[in-house]
């Protein structure tokens, strides 16, 4: 009964309709890779690793299913970015600052916070996730960070979301997986993951090629 409200109040808050968005190409640098089994999040700038943040996924599994809750795998991007000048633990409501701020582990609570990073799936196993409203967001359950406890979003502490939201341009390639993240050492090699090292344009392995992605200019 519960799970069946959760979601319920998800999909509503999802039906709203949005003005038409052109994304532009994704660039290399920089790029996110979301680890599922070692709950953590890492930024890429340049071929280097420039941040590692813990995080939190779906604690409904995998998958892109309508009404699953469950955290998508694969190629995706930065589509939309809310939140640019709202205070630490602002709660969003429809991605909309509610007025309320919160502070972490407030008791009974379970909002939208900080900042919103709104992502799009590029291949047909995540093509649902816009539409299904998965964001890389804060989180006032600041202490069940590490873990998988989401309704699918990949949660991060007010701190570290809104760090890595000033880092990130629209389009900016996200891959979430299930393997662990990259050691340093393999950031030089040239198919880490589904997109190829820091180079003038966006390169995508030889298995990647059927992505689309929009190359004209936000309007």
């Amino acid at each position: 009964m519960f799970r069946s409200s959760v979601l319920a109040v998800a999909l509503s808050l999802c039906a709203l309709p949005l003005p038409a968005v052109t994304i532009p190409a994704p660039t290399l640098s920089p790029r996110v890779i979301i680890s599922v089994r070692d709950q953590k999040l890492m930024l890429i700038e340049n071929g280097a690793i420039a941040a590692t943040y813990p995080v939190s996924t779906s604690k409904y599994g995998l998958g892109d299913a309508w009404g699953s809750l469950a955290t998508p795998l694969g190629l995706l991007q930065v589509a939309q970015k809310i939140g640019d000048h709202a205070p630490f633990g602002a709660v969003f409501h429809n991605r909309r600052w509610t007025g309320e701020i919160l502070r972490p582990n407030t008791p009974g609570r379970d909002p939208v916070m900080t900042r919103i990073i709104w992502l799009r799936g590029l291949q047909a196993a995540n093509a649902h996730a816009f539409q299904r409203c998965i964001y890389i967001h804060g989180t006032n359950e600041e202490k069940t960070i590490g873990r998988p406890a989401s309704f699918g979003c990949i949660r991060m502490r007010s701190n570290d979301v809104t760090a890595l939201y000033d880092q990130l341009p629209l389009g900016t390639p996200v891959e979430i997986v299930q393997d662990p993240l990259p050691k340093a050492s393999k950031m030089a090699d040239p198919e880490v993951y589904g997109f190829d090292a820091p180079a003038s344009g966006l390169g995508l392995r030889k298995d990647s090629s059927q992505i689309k992605i929009a190359s004209a200019p936000r309007t």
